[in-house]
C-alpha cells in the first residue's frame, strides 16, 4: 500500500459494472491505473464478499491477491442495503462488521455507510406514502446509535463514515441522513472517534433544492465531522423512486445523476473551499458505470477545481 496524503483523486469500481466478476473487477483496476487514479472504492457487495452475513474467506484471499499487484489508496463502500434501522438488525449488523474485517485486512481509509432509513427503500413499492410518530423515529436512531456504538467500538481502527441520503419526491422524507443537521446528530450521539460523516456531494444538492435548506451554510456545520466524499454532478432534481433509467431522466435534467464532476449544476467548487484544507480524506468520484470512459475528464476537472487560483 502507498502512503496516502491528503486530497488524493480516486474513483470507485462500481459494483453493477463487474457484478462479481474478478476478472472485469481485475482490468477495471487496471485501467484506472492507467488513467492515474491514485485511490478506489471497492464495493463488498460487488466483490461477492459477503454472503448471508458472513465474510466470503475464499473469495477475500481472492481479491487480497489482486490487489497485490496494485498500489492505490482504498477505501470500501458497504453493500447499499445495510440498514441498522431494519427489524432483521442482526443480519444487518452482521453484513457491516464483515465489510469492517476486509476494511481492515486492506487498511481501507473509510468504510462507508448509508445512513438508516426510518422507511427503507425496498418498501416503497409495497407501502403507501407514510409518516412515522416522533417517538418512532426516536425508537430507530437510537437502535441505529447502540448498534453504531458497539460495531465500531470492535473495529476502533476502521473508520465509518456515514452517508447523507438523496431524496425522493414520493416518499421523502425517508430518511434522517436527507437533512444535514439530524445527520449531524446522529453522529454526535453515537459519539465515536471512528464514526464520522462521508459527504456525498450529488446528494446534498438534491437534498438541499428539495428541502430548501442553504446547502453551504450545512456544509460549514459539519466540515469538522466529515472523513470521506463522494464527488458527482447532477442537476439537483429529485424523482419518483421508480424511475431508474438514466436515458429517459437526463434529457431533463433529473435524477441522482452521477455524472462526471463539470456536467451539472452541484457547486463542487464552493464546497471544497469550505472543507478544504482541513479536509484530509479522499476525493472519491462516484461515476455510475455508463460513465467510466468519461473517469479522465472528471478527474481533471476536478484536479481544476482544485488548483490554486
Amino acid at each position: 500500500m502507498n502512503i496516502i496524503e491528503k486530497n488524493i483523486i480516486g474513483s470507485k469500481i462500481d459494483e453493477v459494472r463487474i457484478d462479481g466478476s474478478l476478472g472485469r473487477f481485475t482490468r477495471d483496476l487496471e485501467q484506472l491505473r492507467a488513467m492515474g487514479i491514485e485511490a478506489v472504492e471497492l464495493p463488498a457487495h460487488g466483490l461477492d464478499l459477503v454472503i448471508n452475513g458472513r465474510l466470503n474467506l475464499k473469495r477475500q484471499a481472492a481479491v487480497l491477491e489482486i490487489l497485490k499487484e496494485f498500489r492505490f489508496a482504498y477505501s470500501i463502500h458497504s453493500p447499499n442495503p445495510i440498514n441498522l434501522m431494519d427489524k432483521n438488525e442482526a443480519l444487518h449488523a452482521d453484513v457491516l462488521l464483515a465489510t469492517l474485517e476486509f476494511a481492515r485486512q486492506i487498511k481501507a481509509r473509510a468504510v462507508v455507510y448509508h445512513a438508516g432509513r426510518f422507511i427503507p427503500e425496498e418498501e416503497f413499492n409495497i407501502s403507501s406514502v407514510r409518516s412515522l410518530t416522533q417517538k418512532e423515529r426516536q425508537g430507530l436512531l437510537e437502535r441505529e446509535t447502540l448498534l453504531l456504538q458497539s460495531i465500531s467500538a470492535q473495529y476502533p481502527d476502521v473508520n465509518i463514515a456515514i452517508e447523507n441520503a438523496r431524496s425522493y419526491l414520493s416518499q421523502s422524507p425517508y430518511c434522517y441522513g436527507e437533512f444535514i443537521d439530524q445527520l449531524k446528530d446522529q453522529v454526535e450521539a453515537v459519539n465515536k472517534e471512528n464514526v464520522k460523516i462521508n459527504l456525498d456531494f450529488g446528494h446534498l444538492f438534491m437534498t438541499s433544492c428539495f428541502h430548501g435548506y442553504d446547502l453551504l451554510a450545512a456544509v460549514e456545520s459539519i466540515r469538522h465531522l466529515v472523513i470521506h466524499t463522494h464527488i458527482h454532478d447532477n442537476f439537483g432534481a429529485s424523482v419518483y423512486h421508480w424511475e431508474k433509467q438514466q436515458t429517459h431522466q437526463l434529457p431533463f435534467g433529473k435524477g441522482d445523476s452521477h455524472m462526471p464532476v463539470g456536467w451539472g449544476s452541484v457547486p463542487i467548487k464552493p464546497i471544497l473551499d469550505i472543507l478544504l484544507p482541513g479536509y484530509k480524506g479522499l476525493l472519491m468520484m462516484e461515476l455510475r458505470s455508463r460513465y467510466f470512459d468519461a473517469i479522465p475528464e472528471s478527474k481533471q476537472n476536478l484536479a481544476m477545481l482544485l488548483a490554486p487560483v
